[in-house]
C-alpha cells in the first residue's frame, strides 16, 4: 500500500499528534517515514531597519536550525523506538507548503500525514493554511489530523 510517508512538523502539539499517529500507521502498513521541518526564509533587513544601531539582530538561521534539529529528533527517536525506518530533513524555503511538496516528491513519498491548525475567521482568510495549500497543490494523498 504505502511505502514512504512524509511527516511534516512545526513542533506544535497538534503536529506531534499527527506524527504519533503517522508513525503508528507506518508501522501497521510496513512503511518508512520521512520527517521534514521547514525553516521559513526571513527577510534579513526587517530587524536591522528598525533596531537601534547598537542592537545586533538575532541569528535567525541558527535559531531555526536548532528548532529543526529539536523537532526532527523527536520524530527520529519515536520512529526508532517503534522500529519504523526513518529519514529526517530540514529545508529552508519561503513557502512551507512548497517545501513539503518538494520534499515529498524528491524522497518518493506516497502519502503525507500532517496536522491542520484549523485557523478560522479573518486569521484563516488572511494567513491561510499551509495544510490547505499542500492539499490544493499536491498530487500525493494527504491525511490531515485536526
Amino acid at each position: 500500500m504505502y511505502k514512504n510517508i512524509l511527516l511534516p512538523t512545526d513542533g506544535s502539539a497538534l503536529s506531534q499528534v499527527a506524527i504519533d499517529n503517522g508513525l503508528r500507521f507506518a508501522k501497521a502498513v510496513g512503511a518508512k517515514v520521512t520527517g521534514i521541518y521547514v525553516m521559513v526564509e526571513r527577510q534579513p533587513e526587517s530587524f536591522e531597519d528598525y533596531a537601534p544601531v547598537d542592537v545586533k539582530a538575532p541569528n535567525l538561521d541558527a535559531v531555526a536550525k536548532q528548532e529543526a534539529e529539536k523537532y526532527l529528533k523527536i520524530i527520529a527517536d519515536r520512529a526508532q523506538t517503534m522500529g519504523v525506518p526513518c529519514q529526517i530533513h530540514s529545508m529552508k524555503h519561503a513557502s512551507p507548503h512548497q517545501a513539503i511538496i518538494t520534499m515529498a516528491t524528491q524522497t518518493g513519498c506516497d502519502l503525507i500525514i500532517m496536522a491542520s491548525h484549523g485557523k478560522k475567521g479573518i486569521t484563516g482568510e488572511l494567513v491561510g493554511s499551509e495544510t490547505a495549500r499542500v492539499i490544493t497543490n499536491c498530487k500525493i494523498p494527504v491525511l490531515v489530523y485536526r
